[in-house]
């Protein structure tokens, strides 16, 4: 394959007129690129902070096969991936002079370009973290659900969400932490927010979700302060957000775990989410 297969471009609008058909065609593995370029797309320039984004198609014969995006000082995020293209990808960026902090796909489509991009840089990888896409079946609220109800979130509880998400990224150590100096800049600005509250009005847990492009919502975060977990609140939660994205037509639901938390796959499993395939992030010295 020819390294020029790949089609590179800074214009958002442009990469998703010859791409956008791409995308949406798997909207389930193609969530992050179709969330990414929607924010981008409705946000303007302060949805990326400083810098420019870069976006790639891999086009034969008039067809996009495969895509990407980078986001200024992000790493490198790609669609699914045979080992060829990720080669001739690999080999097309090292041309140019790209220099990638890390690389972020599904396992197989990571692994792959990790490969090539060491053989092409002589890049040091280093796996820095797994986790797993989960798609929603048949939603199955718990037969024992806390005693409250879901509310979304108003401008009057902003602070309040922004320090929960601030909590969310300690608890998974996601790096950088938000706080309501960075929170326009970060990936958690655009989502809806709905919490859970007890029957005197006291949020005890909080779900983000996406909006809805290509018929897909993603539910990120999920977060119950560590003092309240243990009482169904991060399942009533999710369910709530997940039936509204359902009634708002949505056809593919979507979250991420880390597999190896055994108590949040065991929830979504039991509301009715199912696991689509394990996501991987390899860092680059």
């Amino acid at each position: 394959m020819r390294p020029d297969d790949w089609h590179l471009t800074e214009d958002v609008d442009d990469f998703l007129a010859r791409a956008g058909d791409f995308l949406r065609s798997r909207p389930a593995l193609h969530t992050m690129p179709l969330t990414v370029t929607e924010k981008l797309r409705t946000g303007g320039a302060g949805a990326h902070g400083a810098g420019v984004p870069l976006f790639g198609r891999l086009e034969r014969a008039g067809e996009v096969r495969a895509a990407f995006y980078r986001l200024p000082s992000r790493g490198l995020s790609l669609t699914p991936l045979t080992a060829e293209h990720a080669d001739a990808l690999a080999a097309h960026l090292a041309a140019l002079g790209h220099s990638l902090p890390y690389v972020s796909a599904d396992h197989g489509t990571a692994t792959a370009f990790t490969e090539a991009w060491r053989r092409h840089t002589g890049a040091a990888p280093t796996h820095r973290k797994r986790i797993r896409l989960y798609r929603l079946g048949t939603l199955t609220p718990p037969e024992r659900c806390p005693e409250g109800r879901g509310r979304v979130a108003g401008q009057e509880d902003h602070e309040h969400v922004v320090r929960w998400c601030g909590e969310f990224c300690d608890a998974v150590g996601e790096a950088p932490a938000v706080d309501a100096a960075s929170w326009a800049g970060s990936r958690f600005a655009d989502k809806r927010f709905t919490f859970w509250e007890t029957p005197d009005g006291t949020p005890v847990s909080l779900a983000g979700s996406t909006a809805m492009v290509g018929g897909m919502v993603r539910v990120d975060p999920v977060h119950t302060p560590a003092h309240l977990r243990g009482r169904g609140y991060a399942g009533a939660v999710t369910v709530e957000v997940s039936r509204a994205a359902l009634a708002a037509g949505a056809t593919d639901v979507l979250l991420f775990a880390d597999p190896a938390n055994p108590t949040s796959n065991g929830l979504y499993r039991r509301i009715g989410y199912g696991p689509l395939t394990d996501w991987a992030v390899y860092d680059f010295a």
